[in-house]
């Protein structure tokens, strides 16, 4: 079988063919295995540098396998550096034969499709733990494992029914309706009509799910784009066909070229670039763009693999080969790779860690349930009350009430209290209003759209819109007390630039404002900034570019210009990016952004590195580590002299210079100015090594290097000997480029009450500063850094300051303060016994950085402060390792645009900018908050109003259980005659304008505190529905006292009353909609006016319809004597305004003797009054820059993103590449 997948290989790889010997000198004789599979800086990486090769380069005429270590896992014996066999290319491979099942040589077409597995919602995922045997290409054998389909849908057609039903009566409102429907069927015990309650629920039900129907074709419709990609897939022909993604099977052999995304859990078999190499860029999974390297194994054929696949960034698991064999290991530098599929569908990583949303309840939720209880336990309470009183009349009375016909014995009475009971619940049911659970999922729906048609959050840039996936927890983006953050790609955008340079003690720039170049005056300052062109000018028109291969020129005679020259040839050797040339033009591929950047940053001012020439020559590379701070290399120059080049972090370059400095104190000067805006710095330094002194170094060097135990710290040792009287050229500044409006987001969310906490995988000095930078962290505040080494310290550390801060505030003392905790201290302070400590710590500060921290970390922080603070969470994020924490949070917001979407996909609201989260908070969240909050509160107010002058009713009609209304009447005025205003308060009223909140975000305190929606509210309007039913009753008596006679001599009756009275309620309850109304609108008039309009034409309409076609007798006859009465008439219009002058009063005191905030801020809208709020900007920017100079002297240091753990001799990679060399197709 090896044999077979050698000439698969073979054939669909030619540059394994094409590649010729090229000398000792290519590649290095040194090599060692990376990890194939996931993140190369991984503590729990499979491989490690301390692991001799286990690979060969047949090509390269050194024996590399023959001094290698055996495969993990594999045989002892089995030799690498064996002859290759023959190949003959043209037979076809038909699959492993080592496996049960014959190898199959049917067409594709006929082949088994891979399985799908469904699950009853209440399953638990099954852990598929152990070996995984996969057959290569072999369809047969590896039937049995799932496919590649993905769902991350909410319902399919089995499970909608059970689900929504289950989640729809959860809510007590729809429990309690559908209770009081069953018992309207009972005979004799409704007085309304026994589908007056159904019938409306059935709506509800309907509408909310139309809603939940639309918002999963959403999902359903993204996995089925991302289901239907397209792939490339090997064939038992030995040719590549395009299949689904949901096609492809574990076991097959899957074709990924340039910017393509990876369809399913891979290993690299095979790849373009030389020793298997591949660079992946993870920004779906962490929102990363700096590229990751991955390393194919020498032999690879048939697999058992172990491996715990819901760890997202490793993967362990053991390479056994069926038969010998070896395969060509030096491809050429091209764009493809060729991976073998191991998990596909649910059971891969990114799956496992990509969780089932849950189902979140907003506080304003869990609230509304709370007040149904109340409601409904007032509801009990008055038909209890009517039941006793029912009861009295028949037990006490019955005698005086001969005409009614009632059992006496006391079964007859036990029956009749319990039908009673249940006749007096149907008849206050509504006052819990049906309708509301139906109007909030509307005005959700629609405030959700306004969120995704709002062009102050469209991305043109990516045609980006925001887009709210999760309408239900809008009025929470009004509440938010807690901003957990991601940095890279969520408050950065990943790219750095080179901005400025120190270079023998001046300063430069691509621009210079004219305030920088003024500073010739200073003595220290080295004289005023100069721009890149003016270094150009110093350079000379004859200097030459050492990258270029030209005749050398005469030696500057400007010692500055010697000093430039040095400095960017530092710039342009001294990195790891490897060049590559597309569509004619030079891209610099790292894993490091940085480092990029200062290649970029060499080729701006002239110095291109784009290829490998005889010019220079690499001796040995000391790569950047935490603990060193530095990178240096040892080069010997086209002159023939060897010199060290070194940059790193300012604190170890200055203590390793030697004497007669001339440029230290002008350069730190400039460190200091670069640190002030927030800059990533870096020192550069040199210096001239001796024939004789490189060669008793580099023997101390490659002794170290053939270290097997303790490798890492022996060649940091032989650095040390050598880098030292180094003499300072100048020093760089990159920045890390924030995403547009990042800093004034993060100080208006301040402002607004929010606490910023930032969870970052970066390292700590890299944190600090883009906190700096962010203004998350100000130069007023003080920093508690948390960074211990065991559990012990982290306790003491934690209580220490925490008692320090307690009796500093408790002498009345307040300073801003700034945690920052690393991720191992953090593991430490997340125990259950120092958990407590470290959040009340947390608490106290203004904002809080976790730095190296895993997501696992991320989603546990999320759910201390949530567990132990009554206040909302939301969490934003841009990458799959967010997922977690975006879920744990009450909101979660995903970032997309550019980057990966994993976690747009698995958050409540997408966007695709950092900076809209300030309007989507303070305009509507606080809008959508304030529209909940009164629509509830109305809906409840218009419902009790109508229905308690039933009860009122009651007293005076004995307790019969006797209606005022017509049955249906009652619905309609629930389904139609009220349901608009509540709409239009919901979706259009605004409280104070976008403008507005913007400019006071302190107004977003008031939903934070819950202002709008207190237990105090909910009573005041249960009260003044009260007051309203009372006045509306009481008028409707006193106006039909004794009845009132017509003008054909009857009775008015008890329909024209009960009709009279329900006209005079609907104007009362729209006079008071319009009332609490904050701002009018077209819709506005339309709906609040236009349905007491609405009303006064449908109502007689009805009452003539409806006794002609048998639909309800009630209201026969009564049109042409109510609407033609003018009692009618005075009643609608006086009682209602009689009603709502109390209000008015009330509204008017309020805001006159008692204002809010929010008032005041409504007058300065209305009258248009400018803000004439002090500015103190200048004096500001001058304190901000006093204390970062401070802070900079205190602690300086320099943040440089690289691989930490030297698992990798990046050294070896740079040099395999050889850039000139023609690049193969790989087919």
């Amino acid at each position: 079988m090896a044999d077979d997948f050698l000439k698969l290989v073979s054939t669909a790889n030619p540059a394994a063919q094409q590649y010729q010997n090229v000398g000792s000198g290519y590649p290095p004789s040194t090599s060692s295995q990376l990890d194939p599979f996931f993140d190369d800086d991984e503590p729990d990486s499979a491989f490690g540098m301390g692991r001799p090769p286990n690979n060969a380069s047949q090509a390269s005429d050194l024996p590399l396998a023959r001094h290698a270590a055996p495969p993990a896992g594999g045989p002892q014996g089995w030799s690498f550096d064996d002859p290759l066999k023959p190949i003959e290319s043209d037979i076809p491979f038909n699959g492993s034969g080592e496996f049960h099942g014959s190898p199959s040589n049917t067409p594709r077409s006929t082949t088994p499709r891979p399985k799908r597995r469904w699950k009853f919602p209440w399953q638990k995922e099954k852990q598929v733990v152990g070996e995984r045997v996969i057959a290569l290409n072999n369809v047969q054998a590896n039937v049995d494992f799932i496919s590649n389909y993905v769902s991350t849908s909410k319902y399919n057609t089995l499970t909608f029914l059970p689900k929504f039903l289950l989640e729809q009566f959860s809510k007590y409102a729809n429990l309690f309706f559908l209770f009081t429907a069953c018992i309207q069927q009972i005979p004799g015990v409704s007085p309304t009509n026994q589908y007056t309650t159904i019938v409306p629920l059935g709506f509800v039900l309907m509408a909310s799910a139309f809603k939940e129907v639309q918002e999963d074709l959403k999902r359903h419709r993204s996995d089925s784009e991302l289901n239907s990609r397209k792939a490339k897939v090997l064939t038992l022909n030995n040719t590549f066909e395009e299949r689904k993604w949901e096609n492809i099977m574990v076991g097959e052999v899957v074709r990924c070229e340039s910017n393509d995304f990876i369809p399913a859990d891979l290993v690299l078999i095979a790849s373009s670039e030389p020793e298997g190499l591949a660079y992946i860029e993870t920004a779906n999974l962490d929102g990363e763009t700096n590229l990751k390297i991955k390393q194919a194994s020498p032999q690879t054929a048939v697999f058992y693999i172990t491996c715990a696949r819901d760890r997202l960034y490793t993967f362990e698991g053991t390479l056994d080969l069926v038969g010998p064999g070896g395969l060509p290991k030096q491809l050429r530098n091209t764009t493809w790779m060729y991976g073998l599929v191991v998990y596909t569908g649910h059971e891969t990583k990114l799956m496992r860690n990509a969780t089932a949303a849950p189902i979140k309840r907003t506080l304003v939720e869990r609230q509304v349930n709370l007040q149904i209880v109340f409601l409904f336990i007032m509801l009990l309470a008055l038909s209890l009350g009517s039941t006793v009183g029912s009861s009295i009349r028949t037990w006490f009375f019955s005698s005086a009430q001969w005409y009614l016909v009632e059992g006496n014995t006391v079964s007859d009475r036990a029956k009749g209290f319990v039908e009673d009971i249940l006749t007096f619940i149907i008849l206050y049911n509504n006052l819990i209003p049906i309708s509301l659970i139906v109007t909030m999922e509307v005005v959700k729906f629609q405030q959700a759209q306004l969120i995704n048609y709002d062009l102050d959050m469209y991305y043109a840039k990516t045609d980006t819109p925001a887009l709210c996936r999760t309408s239900s927890l809008v009025e929470e983006l009004g509440q938010i007390e807690y901003v957990f953050s991601d940095k890279t790609g969520t408050l950065t955008c990943n790219i750095m630039e080179f901005k400025c340079c120190s270079i023998a003690g001046v300063a430069y720039a691509e621009q210079v404002v004219d305030s920088k170049r003024d500073e010739s005056d200073d003595p220290k300052g080295g004289g005023g900034w100069k721009t890149f062109a003016e270094m150009k000018n110093v350079l000379g028109s004859g200097s030459s570019n050492p990258f270029v291969e030209v005749a050398s020129t005469s030696s500057s005679s400007s010692h500055e210009a010697d000093v430039i020259r040095e400095f960017l040839t530092l710039l342009a050797v001294c990195h790891t990016v490897i060049p590559e040339v597309k569509d004619e033009k030079i891209v610099y591929q790292a894993s490091s952004p940085d480092e990029a950047a200062l290649v970029q940053g060499a080729e701006l001012l002239g110095y291109r590195f784009h290829a490998k020439t005889r010019n220079f020559k690499f001796s040995t590379f000391a790569s950047l580590t935490p603990q060193r701070k530095r990178m240096s290399t040892v080069v010997r120059m086209p002159d023939g002299k060897i010199k060290l080049y070194i940059k790193g972090a300012d604190t170890v370059i200055l203590e390793r210079l030697g004497k007669n400095q001339r440029y230290v104190e002008k350069t730190m000067v400039h460190l200091e100015d670069y640190a002030t805006e927030g800059l990533r710095t870096l020192c550069l330094a040199s210096r001239e090594i001796s024939e004789q002194e490189y060669r008793q170094w580099a023997t101390i060097y490659d002794q170290a290097a053939a270290t097997i135990n303790g490798r890492g710290e022996a060649l940091d040792q032989a650095a040390e000997l050598i880098e030292k009287d180094l003499f300072l050229l100048g020093a760089t500044a990159i920045e890390d480029k924030l995403q547009d409006g990042v800093p004034d987001t993060i100080h208006t969310l301040q402002m607004a009450g929010i606490k910023v906490w930032v969870l970052t995988g970066d390292r700590q000095e890299t944190a600090i500063n883009i906190g700096m930078s962010c203004r998350l962290i100000s130069e007023s505040m003080n920093l508690v850094i948390v960074n211990e080494e065991s559990s012990s310290e982290t306790k003491a550390f934690l209580e220490k300051r925490l008692t320090a801060i307690k009796s500093q505030r408790s002498s009345g003392e307040l300073e801003d303060m700034a945690l920052i905790i690393d991720g191992k201290s953090l593991t430490f302070a997340l125990e259950k016994d120092l958990s407590k400590i470290f959040l009340e710590l947390a608490i106290m500060c203004k904002a809080v950085v976790c730095c190296r921290v895993s997501p696992l970390q991320k989603a546990l922080v999320v759910k201390l402060v949530k567990k132990n603070q009554k206040s909302i969470l939301l969490a934003i994020g841009d990458g799959a390792n967010d997922v977690s924490m975006i879920q744990a949070a009450h909101v979660g917001v995903g970032i997309s645009g550019e980057e990966g979407l994993q976690a747009a996909r698995s958050a409540d609201v997408a966007i695709s900018q950092f900076r809209y989260l300030k309007k989507l908070l303070l305009v509507h969240g606080a809008w959508s908050y304030r529209r909940l909050s009164k629509l509830i509160l109305f809906s409840f107010y218009k419902n009790i109003a109508l229905y308690m002058t039933l009860f009122w009713y009651s007293i005076f009609n004995n307790f019969s259980g006797q209606i005022a209304y017509e049955s249906w009447t009652l619905s309609i005025y629930n389904v139609i005659f009220t349901v608009l205003p509540p709409l239009v308060i919901g979706i259009f009223d605004q409280f104070v304008s976008a403008r507005i909140l913007d400019r006071y975000p302190q107004l977003y305190i008031l939903g934070q505190k819950n202002v709008f929606f207190t237990k105090t509210a909910f009573w005041q309007w249960i009260a003044n529905a009260f007051y309203h039913s009372v006045i509306v009753f009481a008028f409707g008596v006193i106006l039909w006292w004794g009845d009132l006679k017509f003008s054909d001599g009857l009775d008015s009756g008890l329909w024209p009353w009960g009709t009279t009275m329900y006209m005079g309620m609907l104007l009362t309850v729209l006079g008071k909609a319009a009332l609490v109304s904050d701002i009018w609108t077209k819709y506005t008039l339309a709906f609040i006016p236009g349905s007491f309009v609405f009303a006064m034409v449908l109502m007689p309409a009805y009452a003539w319809l409806t006794p002609i076609i048998g639909f309800s007798k009630e209201y026969e006859g009564i049109v042409p004597r109510l609407w033609t009465n003018w009692v009618f008439y005075l009643f609608i219009l006086l009682v209602p305004p009689i009603c709502l002058v109390r209000d008015f009063v009330w509204k008017y005191y309020a805001r006159t003797y008692m204002p809010s905030s929010y008032h005041i801020t409504q007058e300065l809208q209305k009258y248009n009054i400018p803000d004439y709020r002090p500015r103190q900007e200048q004096f500001q920017k001058a304190i901000k820059k006093v204390r970062a100079v401070q802070r900079m002297r205190r602690n300086r240091g320099f943040a440089f993103s690289q691989t930490e753990n030297g698992k990798q001799d990046q050294a070896r990679l740079i040099r395999a590449y050889d850039t000139s060399k023609i690049q193969p197709s790989g087919y």
